[in-house]
C-alpha cells in the first residue's frame, strides 16, 4: 500500500475540486481525504495500491474539476498517514 501527501496549488477552492477529487477518489478505490488550506491551496492525504495511487495523482493533475486548474502539485510519501476506509471530502 502506497501512502501520500498532495498539496495542489492553483484554482482549486471554491470551484467544485474537492468534491470531484472525491468521485475520482471513489472509482479508482483510492482512500483518505482532501482539504482547504488557508493559503488557497488543498491538501490531499491518500492511499491505495501503487497503480490506483499512480492514476489518481495523474487525474488530480489534470484537475478533476472542469471548473479548477491545477498550476502545481507536491507529492509526498508519508508512512505516517492515517489509512481510512473511504474518502472524504472537508
Amino acid at each position: 500500500m502506497r501512502k501520500v501527501r498532495i498539496n495542489v496549488k492553483g484554482r482549486v477552492q471554491g470551484v467544485g475540486f474537492r468534491y470531484t477529487t472525491k468521485m475520482v477518489a471513489d472509482q479508482l478505490n483510492v482512500h483518505g481525504l482532501a482539504v482547504n488550506n488557508s493559503d488557497g491551496s488543498v491538501t490531499i492525504e491518500a492511499t491505495g495500491d501503487e497503480k490506483a495511487i499512480q492514476d489518481f495523482i495523474k487525474k488530480v493533475k489534470e484537475s478533476p474539476s472542469p471548473a479548477g486548474n491545477v498550476n502545481t502539485i507536491d507529492v509526498t510519501d508519508d508512512e505516517t498517514i492515517e489509512v481510512r476506509d473511504q474518502f472524504l471530502a472537508r
